[in-house]
């Protein structure tokens, strides 16, 4: 089965397609353009953006080493007192919304916050790829989880009105006049009375349960000729030189693990798989679809400079982040005792870190 995870882009069929600029590319990746509006089928993924990268031959010489290849060390904190009417697991903070897997609590945000500044670093400093224009006046993010987007694109653009909704309270007090947070359920019928020139979602996977229904609700949101777009990741850790791994691998049964259990939660990861993103987004009713696919290397197995830096900062985004993830999906759904959860994680943090394993996921 093939995966066609990334960044997906849409339009309105009210816009004029002839009058819609063609979507920035990100830095080292090329453009893949949507069909018209009169064909009503998503974007194929640009080829170019998910070509295999070159391995640094100085891997396949060395002797791996757990010590000399662990690159930064994730750093511990204490739940404050800030987040303490939510429930704890194992000394995490989680909000007491089961259907939410992940924590609140201060270790993931630092987290959260880090995966945005290697994204929109791998974006050459792009906070998105729509080409919304010069002076948007109502842009929406949906899980805006710490803020930091929303906070961000409201710095650049002092025009906008910008709404970040999330269903934790965890975003700052101190942020431009032009931003604001709502604490709800995204997924739950919207009641804003205006509709956006943009809105943005990212890493959602895991978080929603109906699809179609969420881009039914940005859809009809949407201003004519405004702009929807959502970046994921696939959960899937592949490996750019071993082929198709064994059923046994880690990278195998970690990925399971996070599919049964997402799956009895219902909420389930695969979403940034199979163009679904893209479907969903035509299905709903937006044309000018534009999907990309990017290879996202993990550690520092590539041979290139740039790519081995977003190797860097994609495995310590892992090695502060991973916990959060399995924590409660492999404790709570699937049953796993805390040890039994600590024996899987330290095994997956010990596959990542070795080179020759040359990981990767797509975005």
């Amino acid at each position: 089965m093939s995966s066609n995870p990334g960044s997906t882009t849409a339009q309105p069929t009210t816009a004029n397609p002839a009058d819609v600029a063609e979507p920035v590319a990100a830095q080292g990746s090329s453009n893949s353009t949507a069909q018209p509006a009169a064909a009503l089928t998503p974007a194929d993924t640009t080829e170019a953006d998910a070509a295999p990268l070159p391995v640094d031959p100085a891997i396949e010489d060395s002797d791996y080493s757990t010590d000399t290849q662990s690159i930064l060390t994730s750093s511990t904190a204490s739940v404050s007192d800030s987040v303490r009417e939510y429930r704890e697991i194992h000394g995490r903070s989680f909000t007491q919304k089961t259907e939410y897997w992940g924590p609140n609590d201060e270790q993931q945000n630092d987290a959260l916050d880090f995966n945005h500044y290697w994204i929109t670093n791998f974006l050459d400093g792009r906070l998105f790829l729509a080409p919304i224009g010069d002076s948007p006046q109502n842009a929406l993010d949906i899980g805006t989880g710490t803020g930091i987007w929303a906070i961000d694109f409201a710095d650049t653009f002092p025009s906008a009105d910008v709404i970040g909704v999330d269903i934790s309270p965890i975003q700052p007090s101190w942020v431009p006049s032009n931003c604001r947070f709502q604490i709800d359920d995204f997924e739950k019928e919207w009641t804003f009375n205006e509709k956006f020139d943009f809105i943005h979602a990212r890493n959602l996977e895991g978080c929603i349960a109906d699809l179609p229904a969420l881009f039914e609700q940005c859809f009809a949101h949407t201003k004519p000729e405004g702009w929807f777009e959502i970046l994921e990741f696939d959960i899937e850790v592949r490996s750019q030189t071993l082929g198709d791994l064994d059923d046994d691998h880690i990278f195998k049964r970690w990925h399971q693990h996070m599919l049964v259990s997402s799956i009895r939660l219902g909420k389930p990861h695969g979403n940034a798989v199979d163009r679904k993103l893209a479907k969903a987004m035509v299905n709903a009713g937006y044309v000018d679809v534009v999907e990309r696919k990017w290879p996202i290397p993990i550690g520092t197995w590539p041979a290139k400079p740039d790519m081995k830096r977003l190797g860097m900062c994609t495995l310590d985004f892992l090695e502060q982040s991973i916990e959060g993830f399995g924590l409660f999906l492999l404790k709570e759904i699937l049953g796993f005792t805390y040890e039994e959860v600590q024996v899987t994680l330290a095994e997956l943090r010990s596959a990542l870190r070795n080179p020759k394993n040359t990981p990767l996921y797509y975005l």
